[in-house]
């Protein structure tokens, strides 16, 4: 009951995690919290980015499967996160689900450079002339999914609590300090971290992986992974660490089933709503959610009847809940239409790890006699041009568009993942232009039949696509985290986080769906995505995803024409008291109302 009802003890601990908010916390904790992501995603970008290359060359699987593998396990890592946010809002907190996460995914590395460093994990190599390959046993593939597993799991823990643990050191931190805004943008600063360890894996880490072998090249992002647990613990003293508020599925649950018991009643003027500060205290530490006129229906749940009350005094969570409560799961419900325009986003984006790669593959890459570019280096524009845009948008852009809009910065949340949108649909437009003319080039060189041959065509005519999407991440990404975070409520931030991981968790299923329904239906016309691309019609793929992608557009924008961002009251000291919507600029950004899209 204390832990579902915030009351008693985590009230006394939530308040005294506000107070010390003081003294812990703020920039002086980024540098073990940064660390300890750049690590952890050097390491998963170490390699998934060139895990293409290694399921078709070295456990010698077909295209179509392996890209399905890849989806398939893109999806399952960003699932996980919706379990480990939940374990972390509800009981174990953000720093404990965190080092969990990162212990069970250094075991997953750990199996994962033993599977291809180990002969009898992988399969012999081809041999010089052979026309097919042996493939990899049940027993091999075996090994490699529970490698994969160990991994998803471990982002489970660590995607939904990081992006919110660190954004609670600066946020709480300013909270603390009566208001005072935080120096930094957070997440900024963290998908800058996050892009320069992406850089360094397609860079340093794949070239190992190409040039060096394959046992080096996980084993590097397995002894980087080891580093991101020992900086992580090793700031434990100088956390903000916030404590959970109970389960906030069950709060939700309740407020659902408090409201159906009371679906008949008339819904009273606001001001006779069930409130309780004592009781909200646990999960309302930076200020209660007001009350909002969407969805009333769950507004019965906060109405006073005849038995809501237990004999002890305190009410029935399961027959009333008080206004901030309610607010909370009407938080959540209004978030989860803008979320789900970001599933499409990543189906959209799925092939850069698959398609693209194998695209690199067959152009020329030397840049020298001596060295030739590894296609899966290729996606270190994608990154460089997130980070330039990333600089750029935080120390130029935002200037400029604070003087024009009066906004802390410069656009709403929502406007920059528009910005995003539109941008990332520009990108596969270009992919499919650039596919053609690789296709044309194929056959005026008479190397149709011919697919690991090198064709008379720079790789770096890929450079736009990947460049594009880039930039089109450092809108997308950045706004549509900072939405969360922003938008949801206190004591489910961690879920909310989870929420963006779910995203491309169903972004990824859905790109095997894709794949395999065009896979299916243009084997008889004609194969749009056979293992031999120059043979294909790649082309007609990406023009399929780009319409996906304006449909997606028109719903996002109808979702947030209609957006209501959340009422807080913030107090800021004992008499002092702020009514704050919620506006897209950040929490405790400018306290006044909010604006929209438009």
């Amino acid at each position: 009951m204390a832990a579902e009802d915030g009351g008693g003890e985590k009230q006394g601990a939530g308040a005294a995690a506000a107070r010390k908010a003081k003294r812990q916390g703020g920039f002086r904790t980024m540098p073990f919290i940064l660390a300890n992501d750049f690590c952890d995603r050097l390491a998963s970008v170490g390699f998934t980015s060139n895990l293409i290359t290694y399921l078709t060359l070295q456990m010698h699987l077909p295209l179509v499967q392996a890209s399905n593998i890849i989806t398939n396990y893109n999806g399952t890592a960003n699932l996980t996160p919706l379990v480990g946010g939940l374990v972390a809002d509800s009981f174990a907190g953000r720093f404990w689900t965190i080092t969990f996460g990162s212990v069970v995914y250094q075991i997953g590395m750990v199996c994962l450079t033993l599977s291809a460093a180990l002969p009898s994990l992988h399969p012999p190599p081809c041999a010089k002339h052979a026309a097919d390959c042996q493939r990899a046993s049940s027993y091999q593939i075996a090994v490699l999914y529970m490698s994969l597993l160990c991994t998803s799991i471990g982002t489970g823990g660590t995607r939904p609590c990081t992006m919110a643990f660190g954004a609670d050191q600066l946020e709480l931190n300013a909270h603390g300090r009566r208001g005072a805004r935080p120096k930094w943008s957070f997440f900024n600063l963290y998908f800058f971290a996050v892009e320069l360890a992406k850089l360094t894996a397609v860079t340093a880490v794949v070239y190992i992986q190409e040039n060096v072998g394959w046992g080096w090249g996980l084993g590097v992002p397995t002894i980087a992974m080891l580093a991101a647990v020992i900086a992580f613990v090793s700031g434990y003293s100088l956390y903000v660490r916030m404590p959970p508020g109970g389960s906030p599925m069950v709060r939700l649950a309740q407020v659902a089933a408090a409201a159906f018991k009371k679906r008949k009643a008339a819904v009273p003027d606001a001001s006779l709503l069930y409130q309780d500060k004592e009781l909200d205290a646990g999960i309302s530490t930076t200020g209660r959610l007001l009350h909002t006129d969407q969805l009333k229906f769950f507004d019965k749940a906060a109405i006073v009847t005849d038995g809501d009350v237990l004999p002890s005094g305190q009410p029935n969570p399961w027959r009333l809940s008080t206004v901030h409560r309610v607010e909370e799961l009407k938080s959540i419900i209004r978030i989860l239409p803008i979320c789900a325009a970001g599933i499409i986003l990543v189906t959209s984006s799925s092939h850069n790890h698959s398609f693209a790669i194998q695209q690199a593959r067959t152009l020329n890459r030397d840049l020298t006699p001596h060295f030739r570019i590894p296609p899966a280096s290729m996606l270190i524009f994608t990154n460089l041009a997130m980070l330039l845009t990333l600089a750029f948008y935080d120390r130029v852009l935002v200037r400029v568009l604070r003087r024009l809009t009066g906004r802390p910065n410069g656009i709403t949340h929502l406007q920059r993942t528009g910005v995003g949108l539109t941008i990332a649909m520009l990108s596969n437009a270009v992919a499919a232009v650039v596919e053609r003319r690789r296709r044309s080039v194929a056959a005026a060189s008479g190397l149709l039949d011919a697919p690991k041959a090198t064709l008379p065509m720079s790789v770096f005519w890929l450079v736009p696509q990947f460049t594009i999407h880039g930039i089109a991440n450092a809108f997308m990404d950045v706004g549509r985290m900072e939405f969360l975070y922003d938008q949801a409520p206190e004591s489910m931030r961690s879920t909310a986080a989870a929420l963006y991981w779910l995203t491309f968790s169903i972004g990824s299923y859905l790109g095997t769906l894709l794949v395999t329904i065009v896979h299916a239906k243009t084997q008889r016309s004609g194969q749009w995505l056979p293992d031999n691309l120059n043979r294909g019609k790649l082309d007609n793929y990406y023009w399929l995803v780009v319409a996906l992608e304006v449909v997606n557009l028109v719903y996002f924008f109808v979702c947030v024409k209609y957006y209501t961002f959340k009422p807080l009251e913030t107090v800021g000291g004992e008499e002092e008291v702020e009514l704050y919507h919620g506006n897209g600029n950040g929490a405790n950004g400018a306290k006044k109302h909010g604006g929209s899209f438009k």
